[in-house]
């Protein structure tokens, strides 16, 4: 059920687990029919396992699928896992209403889950200016890829709560070789992690890094 958290111009929704095919066509459909005051959304949710290959993704960082399926996607960057356990924030944003490129997006996004990972969990999280995405260490917790259309963004990020990382293994994560991935479980296994929670708060972390780009 899609549930409308927030009433301000940003749109917070909760989709709870939705298959990833179902989620593209969901964004592309929005992107395609939305209008100059239709407002931005991040959508909240986690998907069934899946391989998602990038427009430039190559055959050859899939080693080894296992039967997990592996879905095409119109976003930037190669290969990665999405499944139980791993939060996924869509960002359905109107880069030219906001006055964003691309970079500033990324930077932005990525902002945000260190800070997050900084102010609530005490990791010492930082980004790669030649691989994007979060990293614990050298370890990435969190993924990100995006695709413009009609100036607008959709795909987003993903970061690992306690999901499996096993499914990492048979993948050159992100078009690595031998990239160790890492998850908010593995690196706080003190911690008892509400993971819709988390994905709120990581919402609510955008939300202040948008205005910041934005003001």
């Amino acid at each position: 059920m899609q549930t409308a958290v927030n009433p301000s111009p940003l749109l917070f929704k909760e989709l709870g687990r939705l298959e990833y095919s179902d989620a593209i066509e969901a964004m592309r459909l929005f992107t395609d029919h939305r209008q100059v005051r239709t407002p931005d959304e991040l959508w909240l949710l986690e998907h069934e396992p899946v391989f998602t290959q990038g427009q430039a993704g190559k055959a050859e960082h899939v080693l080894d699928p296992r039967g997990i399926p592996i879905v095409q996607a119109d976003r930037g960057g190669q290969v990665t896992y999405h499944g139980p356990g791993q939060l996924v924030v869509y960002c359905l944003l109107d880069l030219r209403r906001r006055g964003l490129g691309v970079r500033q997006l990324v930077s932005g996004i990525e902002n945000a889950i260190i800070r997050l990972l900084r102010d609530d969990f005490g990791l010492d999280a930082e980004a790669d200016p030649k691989a994007p995405g979060v990293y614990v260490e050298g370890r990435k917790i969190a993924a990100l890829g995006l695709r413009v259309r009609r100036g607008c963004s959709y795909h987003g990020l993903s970061l690992n709560i306690d999901a499996d990382l096993a499914p990492f293994s048979l993948i050159n994560p992100c078009g690595y070789a031998g990239l160790t991935v890492t998850s908010l479980q593995q690196e706080r296994p003190e911690s008892a992690l509400d993971m819709w929670q988390i994905g709120r708060d990581v919402m609510r972390y955008l939300e202040r890094e948008l205005e910041g780009l934005t003001s």
